[in-house]
This record gives C-alpha cells, structure tokens and sequence, in this order.
C-alpha cells in the first residue's frame, strides 16, 4: 500500500512548483545558465548564482525531509541543475582564461571578466569597452558559492586545470581592496558615466570568498593536497581593514546602498565588528527604506518615470530631480528575512514576510512573484517628491525578479524549519561577529651568527643561531613571495600564476611544509636589501611592535602565530661586542610575555613547533621532471647577490671583500653553511649571510664636526674655487678620485663623490685598476654602507637620493592610503609642481611620478617616500588621526614638519629641512605622528662620540598637553552650533526686527565659551588663557599651520557647507568658486563633495590662512540654523576674513599695539598675531569673525530683515 504523503512533503512539493515555474523552465538545457528574463537572453554571472540558491537549498530540504524514495531523486535532481549552472558558468570564465591573466598585472577594466554573456552558448555578447564588466563582486560571489556548495557535497570542480583556473580568480579578486570596478549595479558613480570607483560591496563579497576557499579542497572529501585552494591572509585582512574604514558607505559617490545587506549579513557575513553592521543597517532603514521594499541608493534614477531611456548617463545637475522618486525593491527585504533567520530575530522576520507579502504578485494556482521593483506612477510625481512614501506604486521590470524570487524562497525554506540556517551556510560564516579568544604570539629569536649568540648569552638570552635550528630552513620574506609565484602556475593555460608582491605579516608568522622540510621566514621589515628603514633598530623594534599588536587582532588561522625575530649584526654596537639597548630592551620584554599590547610567548623554534600553525605548500611538491634537489637551487638563485665591488676608499680597517672572507673562515655557523652548500654543489653561501657580513660594522672614521645644518653634504673639505681642473677649465674627476681613495673622512668622502655625480653622473667609470668596471654607482654603495654602520642619517638620505633608491612597498603604501578613500598630493604647491594621486599606479609610474614633483630636490623625493610609508603604517593602525582628511598633501606635510623642527631648534627654514634629513626613521616616523595627532613634542640636540650632532625627538610632560590637543580648528566641530538660541539670539540677532547687529555683549563671549568646553572641543583652560595674547606664544600659529597642511576639518564640516551651498549662489575664495548646483548632484555625505570642497579650499596655499577660511565657512554656515531667505550672490570668503582682520587690528591698535605686534604675512596681509589667537575669548578668531560675517551678511539681506526660527 502507498504511503500517504506528509504535510511537510505536501508543502515541499508546492515550493518544488515555484522553483519549477518562475526559475529552472528558464534554465538552458546545454550551457545549465539562466537568462535575465523570458525576453533577455543574457545571463548576469550574478544573477544566475542567486537565482539558483532556491535550487541548492530546495535540494537539501529534500534529502532532508524525504518521505520516500522519489524525493531523494528530486533532491539529485536538484542538485544536478545547481552543478550544471556553476560548471556553465565556469566554462563561460574559462572561455577567457587570458583576460584573467591579463588583469592580474594591469588591473585595467579592459581586461575583466564579462559580467554577461549568451545564454545558449556562453559566449560574450557586448565588447569589453562597451559594459562595465568589472564587477568584483560577481566573481566573488561565484567563488563564495562554489565554496559553500563545496562544503554541502556538491562536486562541481573535476580536474586539476580547473583548480588552478579557480586559484588565478583568487589571484583576481583578492586585489579588491584596491580595484575601482563597476559595482553591484554595474553603474560605477552614480551619474552612470562608466567611471568606476571602490565599492564597499564588492571589497566585502572578495573578502568573504577569500576566506571561505582558503584551505579549501575543490574536490571534496575525495581530493588530495594538490586540489586545495591557497589564500593570503594578509589580503584578506586589507579587504577587511578597507571594509571597516569605507562602511556604513558605499563608495565615493553613494554615503548608503541597500546592497550592503548582502555584505554585512547573508551571504557575505564580511563584517566582524557587530556595531558597525547595526550600523550599516539603520542607516538602509532609515535613508532607504520605503512601503514597498527599499531603494539602491539615494538618487537612483533607474526606471522613474523622468529617467530618459534613450541616454545611459545623467547630467550632473538631473540628479537632484531624482530624489523621493526612487524605485523601491521587494528584494532587499528577502535579505532583511534572512538576516532575522540568521540573527533568531523573530521580530524582524515576521515584519518583513508580512510586509513582503503584501507586495508579492498573485498568479493562478498560488504562485506569489517577486517583482524586480515599484515606481511611481507619472502623474503623482510632484505629489510623491513633496510627500515621500505617500502615493501608491505600480510593479514595473522582470516578474518575476529571479534573484528576489530564489531569497524568497529560500527565506521560506528556513523559516517554516524545512532548513536550518546553518545548512545554508556549511562553512559557518554566520559566526563572524562572535569574539575570538586571545592570541597568544609565538615568537622565535635566532643569532644571525655565534658571536651574536654570545653576545646574547652575556645578557642572559639563550638563543639559537640559524645553522642550528637546522633542518628548519630560516629565510627571508621575499623568497616566500617567489614560492608563492608559482601557486596556480599551468603552462598549458597560459597561466603564470600569482604576481610577486611582498608578503604581509600573517604571511610569514606561520611554518610551512615544502617538500617535506619546514621553513620559517623572517618578517618583511627586517629585510635591510633595499631600502634603509631597516638599519635603524629602533625602527624594527618599532615595527616588531606594532606587527604583534595587529597579529593578536586579526589572526584567524588554527594554531598559534609564530613570528622569527632575527637578531642581525648591525644590532650590535660598540665594535659588536654589545647589543643596541632598544633591542635588548625588546628582548626582556618579550621573555617578560607581553609587549606592545600583545601577548607572547618567546622560545626557541623547536619548542614552538607543535602549537605553530603550519601550511603544507603543496603545489611546491616535486612533478615528473623535476629532481628533489631544485628546492635547494632555486632558493640560492633567489638570493644570489652579486659581488660588491669594494678595496677603493680608505677606512684604515681591510676591505669588504676581506672582511666577508675572514668572517665566512671564522664564524662556526657559516662554516657549516658552506660545507651543506658544497654537498649540494652550491658555491652560493650568501644564502643566510645576506646582509650580516657585508654590512658589518668595522669603521671608526674620524668625520669632521659637522656645521650647524648637520650631516648635510657641503664643500666643507675645500673650496669651490680650489678644485682640481683640466686642460679645458672644467672639473677634473680623475684628479678628485685620487684626492678620494686618500680621503678618510666620510663627510669628506660623500662631498668628492657629490661632485663627480654632478659632473659626469652616475654610470661614469671612475677606471679603477683592480675593478676596472667600477662606476660611480658602486663608489656611493660603499659609502652607503659605510654611512649605514656610522648611522649617519643625512648621509644615508642623502646618498639615497643620488642613488635614486625606492621603498619596495612604496605603491602598497600609496594603495592603502588611497583605498581609504584619501586622495594623495606629492610635491610642494602650488599645481602644476604639487601632483594628485587619485587612483593606485603601478610602481614605476608612482616612482617617476614623485620624482617628477620633486623637481630634482633629492631630499624632497626620499622624504616623500618615507613619510608616505609612515602615513600608511598609521592609516592601518591609528585610522582615527585621519578622521575628516580626504587629501594628505605630503609635499606640505614635510614642509610643516621641518617648520617645527626650525622653530623647535631655533634654525633657519633651510636648516630646519636639512636637520629632518638628519634624524632617525623612527624618530622622523614619531614626529610625523605628533604632528597628526597634535601632541607636544621637544626636540634635543647631542654629540655623539664621533663629534656629528644628534638630533632626537621626545614627547613632552603630560602638563603641557590635554585630551582635546588634536589641534586648531578640529576643536571647531558641528558641535559649537547647537549653542542655546537665546544665547545666540542675544549676540547676534535683534529678536524683536529679526535684523543682525553687533554685540560685544558678554553674553555671546560666554555662549561660544560654554558651547565649547561642553561638547568637549576644547579645555576651559585653552581658553582662559588671557585676553590679549596666548600665554603659549605661536600655539594657535602652529596649530593653524598643521591643520591647514593636514587638510584637517571639523566633523560635519562638509554637511554644513553642503547645507550653506543651498542657501547661496555659491562660495568663492579668490575667484575660485564652489558653486552650489554641486549640490544637485551630490549629497551631503559622499566622499565626492567632500572632495569638491577640499579642492575649493586647496587653492589658498598658506596652510594657516586656508585654516582661517575654514574658520570663516564655519562661522558662517551658523547662518543655516536661521530661517534665512536664499542669499541670490557669491559670499566672498576671504573678503569675510579679511574684514575680521581689519577690525581685529583697530582694535588693538585702539588698546596701544604697536607695528611690531601687528605685523603682517606679506602674502596675505593677515595678521601674524590673529593667526596667533586662540578660537574664543574676547580677542578670539571666532569673536571677530562673527562680527564681520554679520556686517557682511547684513547687506545682503531685505530690508525688513530676517526672523530667527
């Protein structure tokens, strides 16, 4: 007898319809891809993924709930059609393979993966330039799924060619964080132009599939090492660090898209901060939603009824008429559904099924559609845009939207209990909010020789050396960046595999199995063979701190961090016979077990072995034609360093080559190197020795006292008019070479070379007898290494400049600085000499770039790399010191910084830039941090032993600084405008005719003081600080100064602006207009207008007068708290600025200041003493700038004045 079918399988069995009737009767039967709709045959990769999750996850309810046999057919059948569709949309990817290879160098949108193609064939239907193909999130979402369906048993992945293709669109995508694309709606900017920008949806969905395929085997529970897909971690960590910095935006031109649900909850779960995703979500609520689901985003003009079909884009100003007409779309509130579902949110749940289902579309037999949207009919325009969410829509698009279609079903699925939550996501990324237990950091500390590990015992650290730890292999970070080269490699598909880039601290904090040998590898900062960061030890105990900080925040991996700490022989001091007391500080500190808010354990690398986290590098495994020996040959090729070409300046100690020679024959453990390398038939034992030996330190050169510019190369040594000439008149090198090679002075030494650099330039033969190939290039490397062991920094800056020396992450640094939305200037103003970095360049191009801006100045181009690094160290660990700074002038930046140095110094403005030159990288590195987060700081001359001046930075007694010491105006935020109206009413606003007078009432003194202090911007005893003048002369000066060079504005500086701009015909600042129809096509919160503004304001180039201005903006932009009548002209900024100075000055001419106290910037004619004054008090920028914007204001308005709201 048949058995009776059950009510869950009666309810299965009409979802099992649905499916069947609005998504699998549209399924193409050869290719497996769905079409947009019935008349568009194209296949979105998106769309098609989404609209087949009902299918996934109707499938699994039926394996789960079957009632008898034919139900587990139905669920295979299911299943297969999933299978189908992600091979065919594989196949459609694979198709152009040679795009993706392409991409991974060029990262251009020409070379994208098409967003569409045929459905009945799966070819490309529109020409590269003709879509916005690059949509990072499609792909990401595909991988996602791939992952998931993965995880749940599907095999969707057959063979090996397939798993390298899947880890080249790792490769692909996890450059998102940096990759402006096309977005979830394929527009870019919202104007529709095709100008791509970053996308917070598309970073979130590529971090979320890189996570979930990292470890993953593509085969399933049947695949072996080779079918397992690799991921950095450190990319993954750069999607979500950019994440977190863009969220609850969207993008530059969108401040809120609805399509952030799909990140901050199902399917991405990308978002760990739980804060920041309710969040994210009130702000859809609140600026999106609407009666009949959600909208994009604010002014999306798609399908309204004022939209022109028969044009793709917007004009800029068309935009402001979109508003409150937006289309509204069922879809959003599926995802609203299953983050309740996901969530247990019954509440939220309920609400949305019932609001959803009062908007679904009835068909006969039962069938609810999701429509793709609601609009607003033509003919109640005008009443809908007066009074939002008013009128009643109609259904317009694709019925059903198979994308809503298929959450729809899926959220029923889950909520009537067919599924649990937990089934739709296998690889559990709904638990990405939930804490994480501490991180304990593992951390290594190996001798780089024996004689460092003696040292060592002397302090009581018992450490081991490299040989041995053996057969560990200890290597650099680079080499781990060439191994990882050749993941994905497959010659038969053109494929190369993953680009070389450096590798990140999660990278090089695990153990990795390669051919059955574990290798450890030395973080990316201690690597000295480039740039010469790493020679100051304070500036590797630095980094070392900061790196463990961020281990013990971000590391996700099973197993504990390990991180090898390499103790190298340029840490010595004192002949090597001591160690560098910060890093013996370092040393005590870690066996302490804590160190920089982090907790550690340091031990040797054997005891750390089985609690280390370990990745076998599979795909490193020895092939067919490959003998277990390469390993061993490829890494000593990747460390080959050519022989430096030395024996040429006298330094009374024997030469580099000898000194390598007698310390290789005297040294244990380079013995035993030598001896395993001759085994191998390798002579290459540089292998381990790559900086120790050639820059060990054996020097004691007596270098001349330096003058009061110190270290800055000057012909000290002789006299321009006494050097050697030829026959012809000119310079004569060869006799300067000689004077060279007698030379022992450095200083000395870098001056002749100076000369011959000038003069014949870099590749010139100096026809050395011994190294007849030697160039001048040569000669400054020498010297470079012998101003390294002296650590003479203005020397080593300053051959760094003739030596054209690059910082090898310099264009990772400019990308993470641009990926948090901050535009980037080099060179010093004004423009054409100031350059604007806006998008990420390739490392060539960032290099000439700089090198252009700076005009030839050597200094100027190794400060800009520097502190372009620096600011990228702080965006990643210190986010807040750049709150409300949209462009880091970094040109101004150096220029203020070596202003401080100048006062704090008591040097002229030249000396002032010479003595940064001189100072330590960590040192130049905390003055840069002072000055952004506006701490106090003294700066201290010494002479060293050698007689070269020392110059040191440090931070001051917490008396002279106060929690509200993040400078000038930035105390002027939002705030200060919420002041009591009958305070302000009394100094400003006659209540009785409505009309502006002045008052120098006490009453509004009080009111701008109070308003001050209580939203905490400034202290009360900043402002009771006298009258007359600051007790700290030049305070409000530098203060001004910083954050005008900062670009540094108050919070809600730029919304008010917007909201002025409304009220106006525009600002302008010395004929440079901000017009106001920018607000017809931006809003109030997009990066964009913020941008727009910071332009405006960048024409001034004095950085205190561009502060100034922003204090005059903000006092007028009171002006929007009053019922105030459209103003029909241009308001004069500076004119207002102006005014106020000349009032300022009256009246402390009238109190007995003479010309010396009122002297004037000769550029702007303000005076130097209201730059000095602090915001309020009665001689405050604000008390003269209210008055003058009142007089100003007052001729604008109607004769009957205005009246106070």
């Amino acid at each position: 007898m048949m058995r009776g079918r059950s009510n869950s399988g009666v309810r299965l069995d009409y979802y099992a319809r649905l499916v069947s009737n609005t998504i699998l009767c549209h399924q193409n039967s050869v290719t497996g891809l769905l079409p947009a709709a019935a008349d568009q045959q194209n296949a979105w990769v998106r769309d098609n993924v989404y609209s087949i999750l009902a299918v996934w996850g109707l499938g699994m309810a039926y394996r789960k709930n079957a009632d008898r046999d034919e139900d587990k057919a139905k669920a295979y059948e299911l299943e297969q059609s999933v299978v189908k569709l992600m091979r065919g949309l594989l196949h459609c990817m694979m198709k152009q393979m040679i795009k993706v290879e392409h991409f991974k160098k060029s990262l251009s949108t020409k070379d994208a993966l098409h967003a569409k193609y045929d459905n009945a064939t799966g070819d490309t239907v529109v020409d590269d330039d003709k879509w916005g193909h690059l949509q990072i999130d499609a792909t990401s979402l595909y991988l996602l799924y791939l992952a998931q369906m993965t995880a749940s048993g599907l095999h969707i992945i057959f063979t090996l060619d397939e798993v390298n293709f899947i880890q080249n669109l790792v490769f692909y995508i996890e450059v998102a964080y940096k990759v402006a694309d096309y977005g979830m709606w394929e527009r870019g900017d919202k104007t529709n132009r095709g100008i791509p920008e970053l996308n917070a949806s598309s970073v979130g969905m590529a971090k979320a599939a890189l996570e979930a395929l990292d470890e993953l085997n593509l085969f399933g529970a049947n695949g072996g090492p080779k079918s397992v897909i690799h991921v950095m971690a450190d990319e993954v960590q750069l999607c979500q660090f950019i994440l977190q910095s863009m969220l609850p935006r969207a993008s530059p031109s969108k401040e809120i898209d609805a399509g952030l649900l799909s990140v901050i909850s199902f399917p991405a779960f990308a978002v760990e901060d739980i804060e920041l995703v309710e969040l994210t979500k009130q702000e859809i609520i609140t600026k999106l939603q609407g009666r009949y689901g959600c909208c994009r985003f604010l002014r999306d003009g798609y399908k309204t009824p004022i939209e022109d079909p028969t044009r793709l884009h917007y004009e800029n100003a068309e935009l402001r008429q979109f508003e409150n007409l937006e289309c509204e779309w069922p879809l959003f509130w599926t995802y609203m559904i299953l983050d309740g579902l996901f969530n247990k949110n019954l509440q939220q749940v309920e609400e949305y099924r019932e609001a959803l289902h009062s908007v679904l579309v009835l068909r006969p037999g039962g069938i609810h559609l999701v429509p793709e949207l609601y609009a607003v009919p033509a003919e109640k325009m005008a009443e809908e845009s007066q009074n939002p969410h008013t009128v009643s829509r109609v259904y317009m698009g694709k019925l059903p939207h198979m994308w809503g279609q298929s959450l729809y079903i899926l959220g029923n699925l889950v909520s009537e209990g067919f599924l649990a939550a937990g089934e739709i996501d296998p690889l559990n990324r709904r638990f990405s909010t939930i804490p994480r237990p501490d991180v304990v950091v593992q951390v290594a500390i190996i001798a780089e020789t024996e004689k460092i590990k003696k040292v060592l015992g002397k302090h009581g650290i018992d450490v081991e050396t490299v040989t041995e730890i053996m057969p560990i292999r200890v290597q650099p970070a680079r080499v781990l960046s060439q191994i990882y080269a050749r993941l994905g490699c497959n010659k038969r598909m053109a494929l190369s595999g993953r680009p070389y880039r450096h590798m990140g601290i999660l990278g090089t904090s695990k153990l990795y199995l390669v051919r059955d040998e574990i290798f450890a590898f030395t973080p990316q900062f201690v690597d000295q063979q480039q740039f010469y960061l790493a020679l100051d030890n304070r500036m590797i105990v630095d980094m070392l701190r900061t790196e463990l900080s961020f281990l013990c925040r971000c590391w996700r991996k099973t197993g504990r961090p390990i991180v090898t700490f390499p103790i190298l022989q340029s840490m010595l001091i004192d002949d090597g016979t001591s160690l560098d007391p910060y890093v013996l500080s370092t040393l005590r500190k870690l066996q302490d077990g804590y160190f920089g808010g982090a907790r550690v354990h340091a031990a040797n690398v054997s005891t750390l072995l089985v609690t280390s986290c370990c990745t076998r590098l599979s795909f490193m495994d020895l092939g067919p034609d490959e003998h277990r020996d390469e390993l061993t040959v490829y890494l000593n090729k990747l460390l080959e360093k050519k022989e430096t070409k030395t024996a040429l300046l006298s330094s009374g100690k024997k030469t580099s080559l000898h000194r390598f020679r007698a310390a290789a024959h005297a040294t244990r453990d380079v013995v035993s190197l030598a001896q395993k390398a001759k085994e191998l038939g390798i002579q290459n034992v540089s292998l381990y020795l790559r900086n120790s030996l050639l820059t060990e330190s054996g020097y004691k050169l007596n270098i001349a006292t330096p003058s009061s510019t110190p270290d800055a190369p000057e012909l000290s040594a002789m006299n321009t008019k006494d050097l050697p000439t030829d026959k012809s008149g000119e310079v004569d090198c060869k006799a300067l070479m000689e004077l060279l090679k007698k030379c022992s002075s450095l200083q000395e030494q870098v001056e002749i070379i100076h000369l011959i650099y000038v003069t014949k330039g870099i590749d010139w033969n100096i026809e050395h007898d011994e190294y007849p190939e030697m160039t001048v290039y040569d000669v400054l490397m020498e010297l470079y290494t012998k101003a390294g062991n002296e650590q003479n920094w203005g020397l080593i800056r300053y051959i760094s400049g003739m030596l054209h020396k690059k910082v090898e992450e310099l264009d990772e640094a400019c990308t993470t600085l641009l990926s948090n939305q901050k535009h980037l200037t080099v060179g010093l103003p004004p423009e054409p000499r100031e350059r604007t970095i806006t998008a990420p360049l390739p490392y060539d191009e960032l290099t000439k770039l700089i090198e252009e801006a700076s005009d030839n100045d050597h200094s100027l181009f190794i400060l800009t790399q520097e502190v372009m690094v620096y600011l990228a160290m702080y965006a990643r660990t210190e986010p807040n010191l750049f709150a409300e700074m949209f462009r880091l002038r970094i040109g101004l930046i150096i220029q203020v910084m070596a202003t401080e140095m100048a006062n704090c110094l008591k040097y002229s403005d030249k000396a002032g830039t010479q003595s940064l030159m001189s100072v330590k990288p960590s040192d130049l590195k905390t003055l840069l941090h002072h000055i952004l987060s506006g701490k106090e700081f003294s700066v201290e001359e010494n002479i060293d032993q050698s007689t070269r001046t020392m110059i040191s930075i440090h931070d001051v007694d917490h008396t002279g600084a106060t929690k509200s010491e993040r400078a000038g105006i930035s105390k002027l935020k939002v705030e200060m405008m919420h002041m009591d109206k009958r305070k302000f009413s009394a100094g400003l606003i006659n209540t009785e005719t409505g009309t502006f007078k002045l008052n120098d009432s006490d009453e509004l003194h009080e009111a701008l003081r109070q308003s001050l202090i209580s939203s905490e911007l400034i202290s009360s005893e900043e402002l009771d600080v006298g009258d007359f003048v600051d007790v700290r002369h030049g305070q409000w000066l530098r203060r001004r100064r910083i954050d005008g060079a900062l670009n540094r504005v108050p919070i809600g500086f730029y919304q008010r602006v917007w909201k002025m701009l409304q009220k106006c015909k525009g600002l302008s600042i010395e004929n440079y207009v901000l017009h106001s129809s920018t607000t017809e096509e931006m809003t109030p919160g997009e990066i964009k207008f913020a941008v727009q503004v910071e332009t405006f304001l960048n024409c001034v180039p004095q950085p205190e007068y561009r502060q100034l201005l922003v204090e005059t903006i903000l006092v007028l932009t009171m002006l929007v708290d009053i019922d105030l009548q459209y103003i029909s002209r241009t308001i004069h900024i500076e004119r207002i600025a102006q005014m106020a100075n000349s009032i300022f000055m009256a009246e402390q001419t009238a109190l007995g200041a003479d010309d010396e106290m009122l002297e004037k910037d000769p550029a702007t004619g303000i005076c130097s003493l209201l730059y000095d004054s602090a915001p309020s008090g009665r001689f405050g920028t604000m008390t003269y700038l209210l008055k003058a914007t009142a007089i100003y204001i007052e001729d604008f308005l109607p004769a009957d004045g205005c009246q106070v709201q």
